[in-house]
């Protein structure tokens, strides 16, 4: 049988401490696909730092890995071209050197692509905390480039049929390396018979994107290289419009506005406007802004006009946009997790996002007071009429991110000529079928909200407001069974660990909503417990160190109390003795870190204990404004070597920034 799939890697100087690479490689090697089915091809471009050597080494043991070891260009468009010049495979998948594959990518990605008939297949892909690409909310057999929305997957990460990719001619061109890749996406696009895409299966995770500065003339190259091909594969029309539009929006506008515009010097930000502007005159005209949402056709208007003055003063004024989401309720509901929210776009002061009414239209007020847009421009009627807001969440440990259904709608009120929008709706998180029909990876998840307001768009951590009963309470769930359990960080932002590995490992999950009360010259800590099971849990102690101090150990047993399943948590009950001056067995003054013993192993919870003057004692969680300001000085260095220390130094370091002044700059 001949090869299936070849995979080829451009690879530049990763260096041997690069974890990223060789994520990659070993992502690589260990594939499904049996190993005479599928070939990987190394392009190397003349890596000086042992590189080389650590590929041939590979290859020498692994008879489907291929070196080609290449002049050096420091651009990967040579080595993807001549990757794809020796490929043998029926299909070619084009991996950067910090990416890595799922170990089922290629297997299932070949299937569906044979399945289909595909000449571009599109497996799914995770880019750090981002939420997927709408392109990616269902399998698509017979995808449409503007329906579908493609165009928000650029990247060269995909399977295309290597006879088509030979057929058509298309090849990396010698511009801006992520450029080279767009303009090469979309000639496959344009040209493709089918494009399928595989959105059930994470394929691939994309390493960071490389930082650094853009060269302006390079960037502004690469986007004509782009225009040239739709160009030469699109007629004049909507579409070719459309395909216009996207890249003055990304190419062009985003690079002239928000943190990229601000971070940069005052010469970049010149020669940057510049180009972008010569290039706006040239081959982006002015009717091309009705696809454009309002924030970047202000900015198109400023572009247009000239005034980088007023462009940087506006990026300025739009600093600090983001989303209010209120969390209203969590419970459960015939085994699924309901999430009632309310959510809303505000600006850097936090005050709502209005718009002026004038009769049945509404139109956005530019934050910066002297920029008047032409009516046309300002207009975001049919914007707000599409407001929405999504939930999704994100596994904490390998960047798997899913939308869950959300009932609602967007609401309106009126004072005066201002409109304030907002959305209210109601989640329902089912952990058999919440990865697009099926069941949930074991893990923690966290839950983000996004919401497009008209004029913006935003996301954050689903998070409860101080002072509010939030349930931690667990349940059954799923078929097999497994326990689901919604959780709080440190600063009450909603995760949901699904099948904890312990009973320890649930009450660390809600340790930060630990308590204390005192009575009687003892102090009693409770703690939530998710999920208490029929025979009562196993047996628990509490053991709590003193930081700071030279092996004061208090251990005393905990009981477990039974909640009501499904309704409330139950609750485990420390008491411990405490006196004003230090003794044995007794809480005294000063800083203690509890952990959880049960069957001989201790776990850190997430919290500190505070016996204060007069032995009155209080929880220190990081959700919490607190007075701690403990440096790296000699006490820091002991609390970093102290079992629990560390969780109570990071605590005091983070209440620091977040609640007490910085000191004045020298």
């Amino acid at each position: 049988m001949g090869v299936k799939v070849s995979v080829v890697v451009p690879v530049s100087e990763p260096g041997p401490d690069d974890d990223a690479f060789d994520a990659c490689v070993r992502s690589l090697l260990e594939q499904s696909m049996p190993s005479d089915e599928y070939e990987v091809i190394f392009a190397d471009d003349r890596s000086g730092d042992g590189t080389r050597e650590r590929l041939d080494a590979v290859a020498a043991v692994r008879p489907n890995v291929r070196v080609l070891h290449l002049e050096h260009t420091g651009s990967p468009a040579r080595g993807r071209n001549v990757g794809l010049a020796v490929a043998k495979g029926e299909y070619v998948y084009l991996l950067g050197q910090r990416d890595r594959l799922e170990r089922v990518a290629l297997e299932m990605m070949y299937r569906t692509a044979v399945e289909t008939d595909a000449d571009v297949l599109i497996g799914r892909l995770v880019s750090g905390d981002n939420p997927p690409a709408r392109a990616f909310s269902r399998n698509r057999e017979r995808a449409d480039v503007l329906r579908d929305r493609l165009l928000a997957l650029p990247t060269a990460h995909k399977l295309f049929r290597r006879a088509f990719l030979d057929t058509r001619d298309i090849r990396f061109s010698e511009v801006e390396p992520e450029l080279s890749e767009q303009a090469f996406v979309v000639k496959a696009y344009l040209t493709a018979k089918i494009i399928a895409v595989l959105a059930d299966q994470v394929c691939c995770h994309l390493g960071p994107e490389p930082d650094g500065p853009v060269d302006p003339s390079a960037h502004a190259a690469g986007i004509r290289a782009v225009l040239d091909v739709i160009d030469a594969h699109s007629g004049p029309g909507e579409q070719r419009d459309q395909l216009y539009a996207h890249w003055f929006r990304t190419g062009v506008l985003r690079m002239l506005g928000g943190r990229r515009l601000l971070s940069a010097r005052p010469d970049q930000r010149a020669a940057m406007f510049a180009e972008l502007r010569e290039l706006t005159r040239e081959r982006f005209p002015e009717e091309l802004d009705r696809h454009l949402p309002v924030h970047l056709g202000a900015r198109a208007v400023l572009v247009r006009s000239g005034e980088l003055g007023r462009l940087v003063a506006l990026s300025e004024a739009s600093r600090g946009t983001s989303v209010h989401a209120e969390l209203r309720d969590v419970r459960w509901e015939d085994g699924s997790l309901i999430l009632d929210l309310a959510v809303e776009i505000v600006d850097g002061q936090g005050a709502p996002m209005t718009f002026r009414a004038d009769g049945d239209r509404l139109f956005w007020t530019p934050p910066l007071g002297d920029l008047t847009l032409p009516p046309q421009v300002a207009d975001v009627t049919e914007a707000v009429a599409r407001a929405r807001m999504e939930i999704y969440i994100r596994h904490v440990d390998y960047g798997l991110i899913f939308f869950i259904p959300v009932a609602g709608e967007v609401c309106r009120s009126q004072e005066g000529d201002r409109v304030r929008v907002w959305a209210v709706g109601r989640a329902r998180l089912d952990v058999d079928t919440a990865a697009l029909g099926r069941p949930l990876r074991s893990g923690e998840w966290e839950v983000h909200v996004r919401m497009y307001g008209g004029a913006h768009q935003a996301r954050t951590r689903v998070a409860g407001h101080r002072g509010a009963q939030l349930s931690c309470v667990g349940v059954l769930a799923g078929q097999p069974r497994r326990l689901v359990i919604p959780c709080w960080s440190d600063r009450r932002e909603l995760s949901v660990c699904v099948e904890p590995r312990s009973f320890s490992e649930s009450i660390l999950l809600v340790s930060p909503g630990a308590s204390v009360t005192h009575r009687e010259g003892h102090v009693f800590v409770v703690l939530p417990v998710p999920y208490v099971p029929p025979s009562g849990g196993p047996a628990a102690e509490m053991v709590l160190r003193q930081i700071a101090s030279r092996g004061r150990v208090i251990t005393v047993p905990a009981l477990v109390e039974p909640g009501v399943p499904g309704r409330f948590p139950g609750q485990l009950v420390a008491k411990v003795p405490v006196r004003r001056f230090p003794g044995d067995g007794c809480l005294g003054r000063g800083l203690w870190a509890p952990q959880l013993r049960v069957d001989g192993k201790e776990t850190d919870l997430r919290f500190v204990l505070e016996i204060g003057s007069g032995g009155r004692a209080r929880i220190q969680a990081g959700g919490e404004p607190g007075t701690l300001a403990v440096r790296r000085s000699t006490l820091g260095k002991l609390m970093s070597h102290t079992p629990g220390g560390k969780y109570a130094l990071r605590l005091a370091q983070a209440l620091q920034q977040r609640y007490l002044p910085s000191p004045p700059p020298d």
